[in-house]
């Protein structure tokens, strides 16, 4: 019997997990380690910090779901893979493996800027929203201006945006939206540029939408330093602020970091083939946000990177899985289809307003794209995170 073993268990992991399960039976034994309990659907947490949802809402426990599926979950943190006798050692042991996933997802580099640890918020885990919904709860009492934005480096734009006019929209509710400045800070050369080079219509429309919640935006700046009360700008302005948060860059994480004979460069992602096989590794696999994609335009003066989100991960799961089966099955060709050529399917928050995003191909050249508002409610951004966690606790790891 074949050991599939899998490291990190969110959307791609877990996705990859039961696929390759539901399609090998019991020719295959599946393994999926991971340091976290519970499954979080991050999409929701911009909804965290202004209370509209709890964590306990948009968590799933991995146990339950994973072994009714038939694979086995080890709560433990993974620390380094031998890639040479194929092994993985983890914190309270070590698993061996005939073909190794690779979906940990990113580590958050709070130290790329100084004082961005110390004085901003981060909205991307549940201790960060929970932290998060606090220092607002403090800021109520004693409001002032705000900025919100990625730093130089950052790819998770998207994230940023939505937080920013959910933000714009509870200060409103709270009566305090005309005691504070509101700034937009982001790497990006212009407004939706996203990463991805941007959409039709797309800077027209965020303007229109900073306009009409006078926000005031910079683009093409990176963040020097933050302090307790002001952000400094490359471009040299200065930012009074009472409350920040700064998406920062993202980075591998230290398992990835500290196996050298998975040969990853200085962001520590993992280098795959389009068909997520690892570069040189032949039964090493990389899924979600630990693969390496390389941006698809020119940086400009202040650097930043591409989207990493939850529908790319789990089609890159769902590739992986469906590659292994072929390995296992003696068939050599492949299923490729790099990051870029995902579709892109995703809905940007606006509070309770939204815009879906819909294109063809991840980045350029695209046959279609269109961006489409809908100022009434935020029906399919909730309806994805319903339908999403409705997948996942049942284990229909093969649905879209």
């Amino acid at each position: 019997m074949k050991k599939i073993l899998v490291v990190g268990g969110n959307f791609a992991g877990s996705t990859a997990a039961m696929e390759i399960k539901r399609k090998l039976k019991d020719h295959v034994e599946v393994t999926l380690i991971d340091r976290n309990p519970d499954f979080i659907y991050v999409p929701s947490l911009i909804w965290v910090p202004i209370g509209r949802r709890e964590v306990s809402e948009i968590t799933v426990h991995r146990k339950e779901v994973l072994e009714k599926r038939g694979v086995n979950f080890i709560l433990d943190t993974a620390v380094k893979v031998d890639t040479e006798n194929n092994k993985v050692f983890t914190e309270n042991g070590e698993y061996e493996y005939d073909q190794l996933v690779i979906a940990t997802g990113p580590k958050v580099a709070f130290d790329a800027v100084p004082g961005l640890r110390e004085h901003c918020m981060y909205i991307g885990t549940p201790n960060g929203a929970m932290q998060t919904r606090d220092k607002l709860e403090e800021f109520k009492e004693n409001p002032g201006p705000i900025v919100i934005g990625a730093t130089q480096g950052a790819g998770c734009m998207g994230a940023a945006y939505e937080f920013l006019f959910n933000l714009e929209k509870w200060l409103r509710d709270q009566g305090i939206r005309k005691k504070t400045e509101l700034h937009w800070v982001t790497p990006e050369p212009f407004l939706g540029h996203f990463g991805i080079d941007g959409m039709p219509l797309g800077e027209a429309m965020l303007k229109k939408f900073m306009d009409m919640f006078h926000i005031t935006y910079h683009t093409s700046v990176g963040v020097e330093k933050v302090t307790d009360s002001e952000v400094f700008l490359s471009d040299g302005t200065v930012i009074e602020s009472k409350f920040k948060m700064l998406m920062p860059p993202f980075t591998g994480v230290d398992f990835v970091i500290n196996s050298k004979g998975l040969e990853v460069g200085a962001n520590g992602f993992i280098p795959t083939l389009p068909s997520y096989r690892h570069a040189t590794l032949s039964n090493v696999w990389g899924a979600g946000l630990a693969v390496d994609v390389k941006p698809p335009f020119e940086q400009g003066a202040v650097p930043f990177s591409v989207p990493k989100t939850g529908y790319p991960s789990d089609v890159t799961g769902k590739i992986v899985a469906e590659n292994i089966v072929k390995v296992l099955s003696g068939n050599t060709k492949l299923k490729e289809k790099p990051w870029g050529k995902i579709a892109g399917l995703c809905v940007m928050d606006a509070g309770e307003k939204e815009v879906l995003i819909v294109c063809d191909t991840l980045f350029k050249p695209r046959k279609f794209a269109v961006m489409v508002p809908n100022v009434l409610f935020d029906f399919f951004k909730v309806f994805l995170e319903k339908y999403f966690l409705w997948k996942l606790r049942r284990g229909l790891s093969y649905l879209p």
